[in-house]
């Protein structure tokens, strides 16, 4: 800016000294028809024109330097206005990442962390004279653009193969006398490193956000492991929000509605809960979502939030990475395994209906925070054996709960029971059974994630207990078999209850506001699932204890603040 200011200074005195000196160099033809005077006459000529210009020169000193102080005086308005741009009123939310009592990234390393408040440029002061500013964000138009990601390298060890990364298939482990049981895994891995940003703009009186995160995480080749490891990209939220006054809508693949928050109802990710865990697949129990959502919310206060919103819909038969596949009647397997997502048919089910979700939050004040709220799910199937078409509605609700009990440690449980609603937990649990005429039945599936999380400077520290209950759900197949979930005779894989303790820490090592953070992270967890039916000789459940250490590299804007 003072380089610029300088060049401005330049100019001006230029056109000054060309308009001051016309006058002068047109005196010289005068002064010409004069030279047969005498010399006396010429030297008091002389004198009185060096005194004019010496005026004039006072006077061009004067006006230049009153230029200098408007010219100083505007750059420091521009400057003010720069930071201003950006303090556009509250939307979604400014909640940073941790919960208000110790802010930190969205999750310990599942986050985004972005939790860039909306009047971005005002949180950096004006720039001094010799300093660079910190690259946080540039401006196009009226738009601010803020880039968000971070650089992850994670290690995770695993006492039983569980043949999945870094993200954990809960409702998988290994079980029996296999050879994954019998051997440990050990893995280094940069696929939750991410890569974003985030756009804000004042439209019409309204306020727009526009945000896009992609990680690494993707449907990877087989031999990805082989000679390099070329991680596949992938898409994890895409969306735009607007709001004016009270209201508020969102468009796109974001956070799901049912997901639980940590603050109001807020699409940004440092406003929801998805735990601190280093498992890229979360703490077992967590009921969530990414997915494509038209969002609908009012704010009647800064205290309260109210929002409806219109999901993507899914009728899932399946569960974790293909384990516990509800068992069809013999007549309908194939058909039925066409109509209802079992894991591999990608776009091909024929969802009747989106999916509908209300919710009501409260805070009341920043130490505590009340969410309340319910689902409905449609499903629709035809049989092919006699032509009939069967339904069913189904559902359910949810209560989440965090409040800071004393500086820095926050209590929090989240809660979830419904009958058809296995798909919002993270798949771990099936939709619905099939009866053999063709018609459908739900299946009961609940969840909790609870514990608490303790902030002190730079340091977090957490632990939580989740665990999932999936009812049983069984019919008579034609052949007087069982069929459905959970009836005696079914695979290890239809599990009756899974549940997982963790705890861990997040440990900023160093932190600029220009160049962003390093963090050390680690997370311990032992999971445990139990299966409906135990065959002879086999083991009552299957259990792993597994390790992460993560360390992260995040940019200026996406570092996480784990205290106050």
């Amino acid at each position: 800016m003072r380089g610029g200011r300088t060049g401005s200074t330049v100019v001006v005195i230029a056109m000054l000294l060309a308009a001051f000196a016309t006058p002068a160099f047109s005196q010289a033809p005068a002064d010409e028809s004069k030279r047969g005077s005498a010399p006396g006459d010429d030297v008091s000529a002389l004198k009185q024109m060096v005194a004019e210009q010496q005026k004039q020169i006072e006077a061009l000193r004067s006006t230049v330097n009153a230029m200098r102080q408007k010219l100083d005086q505007a750059g420091n308005n521009s400057l003010a206005a720069w930071g201003q741009a950006g303090s556009v009123g509250e939307v979604a939310s400014t909640t940073p990442v941790i919960p208000k009592s110790a802010e930190k990234s969205e999750n310990a390393s599942e986050t985004l962390a972005v939790a860039v408040p909306l009047g971005i440029p005002a949180a950096h002061p004006a720039p001094k004279e010799g300093d660079e500013a910190s690259p946080l964000q540039f401006r196009i138009g009226s738009a601010y653009v803020t880039p968000v990601g971070f650089m992850d390298f994670t290690s995770v060890f695993r006492s039983h193969d569980g043949a999945s990364s870094i993200g954990t298939n809960f409702a998988s482990i290994p079980y029996g006398n296999i050879y994954q049981t019998n051997l440990s895994e050990f893995r280094l891995s940069m696929q939750n490193s991410r890569v974003g940003f985030r756009v804000d703009a004042d439209v019409k009186g309204a306020h727009v956000i526009g945000y896009m995160e992609s990680d690494f995480l993707g449907n990877n080749p087989g031999n990805v492991e082989v000679s390099s490891n070329s991680n596949t990209m992938r898409s994890r939220l895409y969306w735009v929000d607007v709001r004016k006054n009270k209201w508020e809508i969102l468009g796109g693949q974001t956070w799901s509605l049912l997901t639980p928050g940590r603050s109001g109802i807020s699409p940004l990710p440092g406003d929801i809960f998805f735990t601190q865990n280093i498992d890229v697949n979360y703490q077992l129990g967590l009921f969530w979502g990414r997915i494509p959502e038209l969002r609908f919310v009012y704010h009647p206060s800064k205290k309260a939030a109210i929002a409806f919103a219109v999901e993507s819909p899914e009728q899932y038969a399946g569960g974790s990475a293909g384990g516990g596949l509800v068992t069809f009647p013999s007549a309908l397997a194939t058909a039925y395994a066409g109509e209802l997502n079992t894991g591999g048919n990608t776009f091909g089910v024929p969802n009747v209906a989106p999916d509908f979700i209300v919710k009501l939050a409260l805070d009341p004040s920043k130490k505590f925070h009340f969410e309340v709220g319910g689902i409905e799910r449609n499903f629709k199937v035809w049989n092919p054996t006699n032509s009939n078409t069967y339904s069913a509605a189904g559902g359910g609700g949810f209560v989440n709960l965090n409040f800071e009990l004393f500086k820095g440690f926050r209590l929090l449980t989240n809660n979830f029971i419904s009958d058809g609603g296995g798909r919002y937990i993270f798949g771990q649990a099936p939709d619905l059974i099939a009866h053999a005429d063709g018609s459908i039945s739900l299946i009961h599936a609940s969840s909790t994630v609870s514990g608490f999380e303790y902030t002190n400077k730079n340091s977090l520290f957490y632990a939580y207990y989740g665990g999932l209950y999936v009812g049983r759900n069984m019919a008579i197949d034609t052949d007087g078999k069982p069929v459905g979930y959970g009836f005696t005779g079914a695979g290890a894989g239809q599990n009756r209850a899974i549940q997982e303790g963790t705890f861990g820490f997040n440990q900023t090592l160093w932190k600029d506001a220009k160049w962003g953070a390093i963090n050390l992270m680690g997370q311990y967890s032992y999971l445990t699932r139990n299966p409906w039916y135990v065959a002879s000789g086999q083991p009552s459940n299957a259990s792993v204890n597994m390790v992460f250490f993560n360390l992260r590299y995040s940019l200026p804007g996406s570092a996480p603040t784990l205290g106050k």
